[in-house]
């Protein structure tokens, strides 16, 4: 059972430092792409903000808040959420969000925007039905090849990092109602999905070649959507496949 967390501001080098090493546990990442502690100590003095999450006096998440221009307004840019492995699927995550979400609207900000990997459900229900993001954006191999598909994955396929952008606007009337832990009901029908598998993981282990492709029709798909004008709304999990709803604007 993990411990009662505090969520916090983190400004000082110490606390700093931790978070980079925390983003080489979660994230797999060599050393040469992770965030240094200079980073971090720029995004606080132009304007952003650390927030960690920690339990017993250790760090077990944070997430970095990057000053934007965005819309032609005042937004911030997630960086990145990261929150260790033993305190996943606690509502740590969730708990740094909104306090993100608490501390940019006291600067006056309406609008932060992140990517996630389209083919994770696990992402893509907890931004679209926990936060309540919208997406309305993908971009292809957006980071270059995963470090860590490459290093799970026959090399030679090479899965490139697309990505789907996340768009929290702060005071709409979901992300407003499930703030305060309401119930939000979507008052139209989707005109369209795009599916995906619960456990893309297990895919891309068992057959890298297959796990290309369903990342090509994915793609292809959220293109074909977009294209048209549709936003994706809402994420419904079902047993084996879930998918994300799309609505006209």
């Amino acid at each position: 059972m993990a411990h009662p967390v505090e969520i916090r501001e983190c400004k000082s080098l110490e606390e700093l430092a931790l978070c980079v090493a925390l983003q080489k546990t979660v994230f797999a990442l060599p050393d040469v792409e992770l965030s240094p502690v200079r980073h971090f100590v720029v995004t606080i003095n132009a304007g952003g903000f650390v927030l960690g999450a920690f339990a017993e006096g250790e760090l077990v998440g944070f997430v970095l808040s990057v000053p934007a221009f965005l819309r032609v307004e005042k937004a911030f840019y997630s960086h990145m959420t990261a929150v260790r492995g033993d305190y996943q699927s606690h509502g740590v995550g969730a708990a740094l969000k909104w306090k993100q979400r608490e501390k940019a609207l006291a600067l006056g900000v309406k609008y932060i925007k992140w990517t996630f990997e389209p083919v994770k459900a696990r992402n893509a229900y907890f931004n679209l039905e926990k936060l309540g993001a919208t997406v309305g954006e993908y971009q292809e191999n957006f980071y270059g090849t995963d470090y860590s598909t490459a290093a799970e994955t026959d090399k030679e396929i090479g899965l490139a990092s697309d990505r789907l952008f996340a768009e929290w606007d702060l005071e709409s009337s979901k992300v407003t109602a499930l703030a305060v832990g309401e119930k939000f009901v979507e008052d139209r029908e989707a005109v369209a999905t795009v599916e995906i598998m619960n456990d893309w993981m297990r895919l891309l282990t068992s057959d890298p070649k297959a796990a290309l492709a369903e990342q090509l029709r994915i793609r292809g798909e959220f293109h074909a959507a977009f294209a048209k004008g549709l936003i994706g709304r809402g994420f419904r999990r079902e047993a084996e496949h879930s998918a994300y709803l799309l609505y006209k604007t």
